[in-house]
């Protein structure tokens, strides 16, 4: 790629970030900052602000009574919507004229497609709206709210997406925000889709947020959408390039499954998120085909639609009125105390008598979970566990009791309720106590129940699918790259109030590593607060982590930690070393905390990828 076609990509960097709320991004960006005196607490349904003494606890939310409401018996993929026809068709370069916010050019664009504007049938399409809606119901007993929601157009709220490796996806998402919105969020907004091998212009940088007014200081003009390009190729398609044996290209090995999206609006992500913009991106290949049928001998055959089941946990609080309060401004947030299920408070989910594969996401914004399934009566029972942030495990951990989700990790488990009864009740226990925004602390049983499951039929027909003694193969380091590999250290620390990386407050401007394109590097993630954990995310590429320490003593790697990875849990005084590769995609992607609490609060640094 040419330097003027990376340049192009980086999009128009202006001296201001034409901010939705000129106060609230100053405040960020001023060094040295210090917290208000006395914060807002900030209602989702009237937006009135609510002044409360410093220092003092938020009461808990109001009590519910549990299991009154029950979850789809399957969860079904977003319908597509024709975009490749007339002046609308997505292009390669933004379209400007009709309407498109000033992104940068979609890299390697005729690669896929060969001309200018997409062709009918070269690509599955989705349109995508970040839509503000009235009258949402967490729980019967709570007031109806004002959410935002990502809604498709057969109006499904934060649908679930099915891609396929060797298919590329456009999503054209638009904007329908009011701008003369008040209270907690802001309606400007960048789509990220965590943690596809996606080129830097659709990663949903946080500069490049936008509005039909709005543009942020990475992108060039407002609009009223933004085309997302995800060519759903492995990582390595340079290195591993299209042929007759590789269809798809890239690296196989690479292969991700269970991904999501959401808002990642700089100093905003923590407030949009927690307003219900979030969903899940699931993608298939020949290996992982989505498919228990599959008579391919390659497929493993895991359980697929209806019993491959995605489900979002996300921490929230409710004020005396049952109105979800959040204080954006303070950097120490506000820690939920009501964890939804796909949206819902005490949810039940009704389940065949047969293998499902559950993908357990925590969505955030900053509560930890340590998940067991019990019965009734709190005997703990097993799964098995299969992938770890997207990424199929070598083989599957089986007879595991408890499985830990820090804030944008994911976990898929298989669970065989063919071993209970009909009428048997198995709930979902989270039993990592936590407090404060800051992180959790012990482990406490009998933990708060967030999800019940009723096993309460047979299935419809036999139970195919399997769980084989391996599932994905991984490609380790060998000692000579690791030797070779340049180190760089990364520290999370907490600073004048707020938080950092290296001594620094994010600057969506300025690079502080500049990566070239093809190479390799080992990052040392290192966490040297005795208070706080933070749970890293490093966009686009996967690492594989190749040692762990406590104190600086060196710890065994969980098992499940020994797979590919895009976050990393920083507990306190806990360091990581991990091994990166860079490939295919030049251009600007960001590393934060994933408590978005921490991250709106500057702990996030730019990095760009030269080529």
């Amino acid at each position: 790629m040419k330097s003027g076609e990376y340049e192009s990509n980086l999009g128009n960097v202006t001296d201001s970030d034409s901010p939705p709320n000129e106060s609230r991004r100053a405040f960020f960006k001023t060094t040295g900052a210090t917290i208000l005196a006395a914060p807002a607490i900030l209602t989702s349904r009237k937006s009135v602000a609510q002044e409360v003494i410093p220092d003092e606890p938020l009461p808990p939310s109001p009590p519910t009574t549990p299991w009154l409401r029950e979850l789809p018996e399957a969860i079904e993929p977003l319908e597509q919507t024709d975009l490749a026809s007339g002046a609308l068709s997505p292009q390669g370069t933004p379209n400007l004229t009709n309407g498109e916010c000033g992104r940068g050019n979609h890299q390697r664009w005729h690669d896929f497609f060969g001309q200018h504007q997409l062709q009918p049938g070269q690509a599955d399409t989705y349109v995508l709206r970040v839509k503000p809606i009235e009258g949402h119901e967490f729980h019967p007993d709570y007031a109806r709210q004002l959410v935002w929601h990502y809604v498709g157009d057969d109006d499904t709220s934060n649908p679930t997406i099915h891609a396929r490796y060797g298919r590329p996806v456009i999503v054209r998402l638009y904007n329908d925000l009011p701008a003369d919105h008040s209270g907690y969020g802001t309606p400007e907004i960048s789509l990220h889709l965590h943690n596809l091998h996606t080129p830097s212009e659709s990663d949903g940088f946080p500069g490049d947020y936008f509005s039909k007014t709005k543009a942020g200081p990475t992108i060039s003009t407002p609009g009223d959408f933004y085309d997302h390009f995800y060519p759903n190729v492995y990582a390595g398609l340079d290195e591993f390039p299209k042929s007759p044996s590789n269809p798809v290209g890239g690296d196989k090995r690479e292969a991700l499954g269970t991904l999501w999206y959401h808002d990642h609006c700089m100093d905003f992500t923590a407030a949009n998120a927690n307003r219900g913009m979030a969903g899940f991106y699931l993608i298939y290949d020949e290996l992982d085909s989505g498919n228990e049928h599959d008579p391919n001998p390659k497929a493993l055959r895991l359980p697929s639609h209806e019993y491959d089941y995605p489900l979002a946990f996300q921490d929230k609080r409710f004020g005396a009125d049952t109105i979800q309060v959040h204080d954006q401004f303070d950097p120490e947030g506000t820690l939920g105390d009501k964890v939804t299920v796909n949206g819902l408070i005490e949810p039940v989910l009704r389940v065949a008598s047969r293998k499902y594969r559950l993908r357990l996401l925590n969505a955030g914004p900053s509560r930890f979970y340590q998940f067991h399934l019990v019965t009734a009566n709190n005997v703990q029972q097993s799964f098995t566990y299969i992938a770890n942030d997207g990424n199929l495990l070598p083989k599957p951990l089986l007879n595991l009791k408890n499985i830990r989700l820090s804030v944008a990790e994911r976990a898929d488990i298989v669970v065989d309720f063919s071993a209970y009864p009909i009428g048997t009740e198995l709930y979902l226990v989270n039993r990592w106590e936590q407090t404060s925004s800051r992180g959790p602390k012990g482990v406490k049983g009998p933990g708060m129940r967030v999800l019940k499951i009723i096993v309460d039929r047979e299935p419809d027909e036999p139970d195919v699918s399997r769980v084989p003694a391996t599932l994905r193969p991984i490609r380790r380091p060998t000692a000579a790259e690791i030797a070779a590999a340049p180190v760089r250290t990364w520290r999370f620390e907490r600073k004048n109030g707020m938080w950092a990386i290296n001594d620094k407050f994010m600057n969506v401007h300025s690079a502080a590593a500049n990566i070239g394109l093809g190479s390799s590097e080992i990052w040392e993630l290192d966490n040297p607060s005795g208070g706080w954990s933070h749970p890293v995310h490093i966009h686009f590429e996967e690492g594989q982590i190749l040692n762990r320490y406590v104190s600086n003593a060196e710890v065994p790697v969980p098992g499940y930690e020994k797979g590919r990875k895009d976050v990393y849990r920083l507990g306190p005084n806990e360091k990581v070393r991990i091994f990166i590769r860079f490939r295919d995609f030049p251009g600007k992607y960001v590393m934060h905390c994933h408590n978005m609490i921490h991250e709106d609060h500057a702990m996030m640094v730019r990095w760009d990828i030269l080529g």
